[in-house]
């Protein structure tokens, strides 16, 4: 879990929700809210999917013991 949190990649796109929140909080309501969570969602995704691949190739490959 702290792999997660203390990514930089993590960090960047956390952050990222502050503007999308005010948006939604003192905003208009309309169709560039909806696109301003969507890509916050994809950094999200992009984030921890990008952590979780880092992850897996700091353990090295895998290797079949017969």
């Amino acid at each position: 879990m702290r792999k997660y949190l203390f990514n930089g990649a993590m960090l960047a796109a956390i952050t990222g929700a502050w503007p999308t929140i005010q948006t939604t909080r003192h905003g208009p309501r309309d169709w560039r809210l909806v696109l301003m969570w969507i890509s916050w969602g994809l950094a999200v995704a992009i984030a921890v999917g990008t952590v979780a691949k880092e992850s897996q190739a700091s353990k090295g490959p895998k290797t079949s013991q017969k």
